[in-house]
């Protein structure tokens, strides 16, 4: 199978040619295995106990990284790995099957990611508490914000570490415009279409008022979406303290608990206490779920890859072509996922 693919192909191709060099050379590491494997989707999850030894179950999940609901590439497109959306799915799929399991526990240490990705997550997340009965409890580690948050809104309580960061509660979209550059270097547009916003966005030329507008209304119906999410998850949080939190600023665990966004402060075997007291156990055990070289050994064990992953480019030099602008639940200033 060739690797230089697509109209943007030889791009993808110099860099692989210049990684291979300087590899030979003995400078780059490459490991195949784990999520970032291409193959790593075929292999199944396994039950690792991470913690206790009761019969009686604590599922731990973890959601790190930019949340994605479509496989993602690394390593210039040679490796593809899970998406979120789709991992969450097989892990909860594999716990529908185990009558033992009592409670879920999300460990969720994340900038956010796409809009459609975040909300399918909630609902996935939602739906099983809903067929199960499980009490879930979210966990939020180092940064837990925009769809980090939009995800934790499905648990039942939410618990922050001191040192999180949470909010970013608003949406964002990410465009240039080129069209100066492109002139300084005699790079003239000559794109066709048919309908008057087809291009819209397009980053070969500037955008009208109109468009603007346009836009703005997307943002502002996503961000009411997020809002509703919010308030459905934290009811009791009053109308300024909602205003404040979804405002699109990020917020530290002291003032998000102020504000109600967060249940309590503590860490990760605060919220492993928590679901073992509202599941009634006494000793649970805590499991995790692994797929192919995957290390489970611990309640902090984290899968290859796991943590969030931000490119500067506004690009993605292992997904091309295809490339353009997304609606994001994402904090990450001036960046693109």
């Amino acid at each position: 199978m060739p690797v230089t693919q697509g109209p943007f192909g030889w791009i993808r191709g110099a860099v692989c040619a210049v990684l291979l060099s300087v590899g030979a050379q003995g400078c780059i590491l490459v490991t195949v295995g784990g999520p970032t494997s291409l193959f790593s989707g075929s292999e199944g999850l396994e039950e690792v106990v991470v913690s206790g030894a009761g019969r009686e179950k604590v599922l731990l999940i973890d959601v790190s990284g930019v949340l994605t609901d479509a496989p993602g590439r690394r390593a210039f497109g040679l490796l593809e790995e899970e998406s979120s959306l789709a991992r969450l799915e097989a892990e909860l799929a594999r716990a529908t099957e185990d009558d033992r399991i009592r409670a879920v526990v999300l460990r969720i240490n994340t900038p956010g990611g796409g809009v459609t990705a975040s909300d399918a997550m909630y609902e996935t997340l939602m739906r099983f508490k809903e067929d199960r009965g499980l009490p879930i409890i979210a966990s939020l580690g180092d940064r837990a914000t925009s769809g980090g948050y939009y995800v934790a809104c499905a648990a039942d309580v939410v618990i922050a570490r001191p040192t999180t960061v949470t909010g970013s509660i608003g949406v964002i979209l990410m465009s240039l415009d080129l069209t100066e550059l492109l002139a300084k270097i005699g790079v003239r547009n000559q794109t066709f279409r048919a309908g008057e916003y087809k291009d819209l966005l397009s980053p070969l030329r500037g955008v009208t008022r109109e468009e603007r507008k346009m836009v703005q209304q997307i943002l502002d119906h996503l961000h009411a979406r997020f809002i509703s999410i919010v308030h459905a998850s934290r009811p009791a949080m009053s109308e300024a303290a909602l205003a404040e939190a979804t405002d699109g600023r990020v917020i530290v665990a002291a003032r998000a608990r102020e504000l109600g966004l967060v249940d309590a402060i503590g860490g990760l075997r605060v919220a492993i206490a928590e679901a073992g007291a509202r599941a009634d156990l006494e000793e649970p055990r805590v499991v995790m779920y692994s797929r192919g070289s995957e290390t489970r050994e611990t309640i902090y064990s984290r899968p290859p890859g796991g943590s969030p992953q931000v490119n500067v480019l506004p690009i993605d030099l292992g997904a091309m072509p295809g490339v353009s602008p997304r609606f994001m639940y994402l904090w990450a200033p001036g960046l693109v996922p």
